[in-house]
């Protein structure tokens, strides 16, 4: 394991936009250069899918942090396959034996546990975003396990209403697709949905489908929606853009884009453009970009001792990341900061997103 001495600095990634992925869009503005002479761990990112726009800016963080550092990097996808992604990961830490940091957004729930439980085991550093069972904690299993990252879904599924409610006059009706069912996400955003709802009774649920993340899902459901309940729609809420660029492409199929309005979350390209077109009143944020870079970092930091986790307060261990709502009134104003401009991530801010302790 290389002395955190030799780690001073992760250097700063400039990237001309955390939406669109490219490779050909990021610029190194500092690089270390290959800080590891022997025995350099290996940084692992594991995603869900690649074919989802938010997971592949993800990929294109990790892999900026990575050049930024001088590290080989992979990316494992279990394509919604728990029992796929579990053992991919076990194989990695075989491979590396151990010498490894893992940047891990769980396809379920329960599989932060296993994934966890086998870092520890094999001495790696380990960061899990989004999905883990409530008793789950990093600091069970220190120091290996070093935060758990989540960005507060029923505040952002909760705001998302509230923006297509305003949209659409504050009455009618709306249909809502969501995600996965058993993930942390997903269960979230419907509870602010849910409470948005209780508050506005002028607005009524026509119905409520499970997506599960997929806009080609979203696509046949809201086709189907649009055949039952007609104009009866006059929103929808989307616990995702994916999904809402699915329904998105089932209205515009129907002559009904820029009429009913879509919401979702994740501030993927497409979702952007559909603010700036006003085909979607809002999509939140969480930058997958700096997902992907900032949990190898952490786990990174933790490797190379410049980064002791167990001293590190309960906020800096299960933590909600900050978010950014886009709408009309700063859509213009985003897209020329953060997709035709180059913003730049200190990757060496470990903490400067944090915006307080996941409740339990």
């Amino acid at each position: 394991m290389t002395d955190g001495s030799q780690f001073a600095h992760f250097g700063t990634m400039k990237r001309r936009t955390l939406l669109l992925g490219a490779a050909s869009g990021l610029a190194v503005a500092a690089m270390p250069g290959r800080i590891f002479a022997q025995g350099a761990p290996t940084l692992v990112t594991s995603i869900r899918s690649l074919s989802n726009p938010y997971h592949a800016v993800w990929k294109s963080g990790a892999e900026a942090f990575a050049k930024s550092v001088g590290l080989e990097h992979v990316t494992l996808v279990s394509e919604g396959n728990s029992e796929k992604g579990i053992a991919d990961i076990k194989a990695m830490l075989a491979k590396t034996g151990g010498n490894m940091v893992l940047n891990s957004d769980p396809n379920d729930t329960p599989d932060a546990r296993p994934i966890v439980e086998a870092c520890k085991a094999a001495g790696a550093y380990v960061v899990t975003q989004w999905n883990k069972p409530a008793d789950l904690h990093p600091v069970d299993f220190n120091p290996n396990y070093v935060s758990h990252i989540e960005f507060d879904g029923i505040a952002s599924g909760k705001q998302i209403a509230e923006v297509l409610f305003n949209a659409i006059g504050g009455s009618g009706g709306i249909v809502a697709l969501g995600g996965m069912i058993s993930t942390t996400a997903a269960i979230e955003r419907k509870k602010g949905l849910d409470e948005a709802l209780a508050a506005n009774t002028n607005i009524k649920l026509l119905d409520f489908q499970v997506a599960n993340w997929k806009s080609t899902e979203a696509f046949d459901l809201t086709g189907n929606l649009l055949t039952r309940f007609g104009d009866e729609i006059k929103g929808i809420w989307a616990a995702n853009d994916d999904m809402g660029t699915g329904a998105l492409e089932a209205l515009r199929a129907e002559g009904l884009a820029g009429k009913v309005p879509v919401v979702g979350i994740d501030g993927i390209k497409a979702a952007v453009d559909a603010v700036r077109s006003g085909e979607f009143a809002c999509t939140i944020t969480s930058d997958p970009f700096w997902q992907g870079g900032i949990g190898l970092a952490l786990g990174l930091a933790a490797l190379t001792k410049k980064l002791d986790p167990t001293a590190e307060p309960p906020e800096h261990r299960e933590f909600y990341g900050k978010v950014v709502a886009i709408t009309k009134d700063n859509v213009e104003e985003y897209y020329k900061t953060n997709v035709e401009a180059q913003p730049t991530i200190d990757w060496n801010d470990l903490w400067g997103r944090v915006v307080g302790q996941i409740r339990t």
